[in-house]
């Protein structure tokens, strides 16, 4: 049977938790470590971590912070934001996590995925690729929380950033961010059929049933999700959960057993 990686996305701004929707909106939704506690409980299989103001207001990684939250997780983290140099990448996996997740600095320093990846190797080292189409109808890769046009495809970045080290890419559709519309799977399909590392999936997702048409449809090698598993819908109260196993079982990883046989 396949077994996908689910993996809830947690939004730092100030210190708490948010969500945003096509990175607006945010919302403060709670205390991180008191959501990492929940996901311990629901038995997830990782967490990605990111500071989504750090470089933007040009604040390195929160130490402290990041060691209580991963104090309290029973999963492996990979964290991101205010990542520039090979010292603060140090300081981030002796505090525990697992991965560093690079995007501002993957545009500006490429050199730094290439040195993280000598050091601590490729497996470590995650970019984050944030995704948006531009009024011609063209993909565009964004940095600084979706205010940045960087000025490439993404098919052409992420090809460079494998080059460079990296040994998973986390691929975010900036257009579906919390709109519960489903993953672009158009754009999941070209980027993972230009690399043979594992592509994250994020962006839009609202039912296991997505999960399962990002790995169908998309090729996408793991899952995340942020507002699917922080609000209830349709009040986008909110409420920390996760599927079942059971669930994930019958809806995701049978059929996609079945299907590859």
């Amino acid at each position: 049977m396949r077994r996908v990686r689910v993996i809830p996305t947690l939004l730092l701004k100030n210190g708490g938790l948010v969500k945003s929707v096509r990175f607006h909106q945010h919302k403060y939704v709670g205390d991180p470590i008191n959501a990492v506690k929940i996901f311990n409980e629901k038995e997830v299989d990782e967490l990605v971590l990111l500071d989504i103001t750090a470089s933007q207001e040009k604040r390195a990684p929160n130490i402290r912070q990041i060691s209580e939250i991963v104090s309290e997780a029973f999963m492996p983290v990979a964290y991101g934001g205010g990542i520039t140099t090979i010292e603060q990448v140090k300081a981030i996996l002796y505090e525990g996590v697992e991965k560093v997740v690079f995007n501002h600095s993957a545009i500006t320093q490429p050199a730094l995925i290439t040195e993280a990846a000598r050091q601590f190797g490729s497996s470590s080292v995650v970019v984050s690729v944030d995704v948006s189409k531009n009024w011609l109808g063209k993909y565009r890769v964004y940095t600084l929380n979706g205010t940045k046009n960087a000025g490439v495809d993404p098919v052409s970045f992420v090809q460079s950033m494998v080059n460079a080290g990296a040994g998973e890419i986390f691929l975010n559709s900036i257009d579906r961010d919390g709109t519960f519309e489903g993953y672009d799977t158009d754009l999941l399909k070209q980027v993972t059929a230009a690399v043979d590392v594992p592509v994250i999936a994020c962006g839009g997702a609202a039912s296991v049933h997505d999960f399962r048409k990002a790995v169908e449809l998309g090729g996408a090698s793991a899952l995340a999700a942020g507002s699917m598993f922080v609000f209830q819908q349709p009040h986008r109260a909110v409420l920390i959960t996760y599927p079942s196993q059971k669930e994930l079982k019958k809806e995701v990883f049978e059929p996609l057993a079945g299907r590859n046989r």
